[in-house]
């Protein structure tokens, strides 16, 4: 394998980590959704990447997925939602932007250090790309964990699953059906939110998960 295939490979996964942080910095509705897409060309483009490296086609079916399904269907569904819900406005964060970014940078820290010592020995491209993959997969975790509204909480967990993805391109890949099988389960995943999405903004006249805990402290 070239040095250019390699740096090129690392240079898409960091994209990914990069973008990752475009999230987090954040803080409107649309701008959230358009890095949101932005998230999953880049997957896409990694993806690609690692199925001419490893001479893997099934692989291109994977950043196929990822395209046409995270970079386009799920975007563009988002934003009709939130037309349809009315929620054009600031997301709030727990403890503000400047908070996460460090928290991010932390996390990010930690996980290539933990991922490069414990796969010193493994291959080059397999290492380093996991090993961005766990920083992309983290700081999915911390968005989700530092904001109130439900619609920025589901980015969240696609841009998880998109390190999940990450991962299992740089790690040799998954078989073709368990790739199919997981994008069907992420797509049914989507529509379910939704549904609830739409029963919360009925029943709270909001979308903040906040909202959720007054409403229980209230009951009790």
């Amino acid at each position: 394998m070239g040095r250019f295939a390699l740096d090129l490979a690392h240079m898409l996964a960091g994209g990914m980590v990069l973008v990752s942080f475009m999230l987090l910095y954040q803080n409107r509705m649309f701008g959230l959704l358009n890095v949101f897409a932005l998230h999953a060309v880049v997957l896409s483009a990694s993806v690609a990447w690692q199925a001419h490296v490893q001479a893997a086609p099934h692989l291109y079916v994977t950043a196929a997925i990822a395209l046409v399904l995270k970079a386009i269907v799920i975007p563009v569904a988002l934003r009709r939602m939130v037309i349809r819900l009315g929620i054009h406005r600031t997301i709030e964060t727990v403890g503000g932007i400047g908070l996460t970014m460090l928290m991010g940078i932390a996390l990010v820290a930690l996980s290539m250090m933990v991922m490069l010592q414990a796969a010193a020995e493994a291959d080059p491209l397999a290492r380093e790309d996991v090993a961005l993959a766990l920083s992309v997969i983290l700081l999915g975790l911390l968005m989700m964990v530092t904001r109130y509204n439900a619609v920025s909480q589901i980015v969240g967990f696609m841009s998880l699953e998109n390190g999940l993805i990450l991962a299992a391109a740089g790690a040799k890949g998954m078989p073709l059906v368990v790739e199919i099988s997981v994008a069907f389960s992420v797509l049914v995943a989507f529509i379910v939110i939704g549904v609830f999405l739409f029963r919360i903004r009925e029943r709270f006249d909001s979308v903040d998960t906040h909202a959720l805990d007054d409403y229980r402290e209230g009951r009790q």
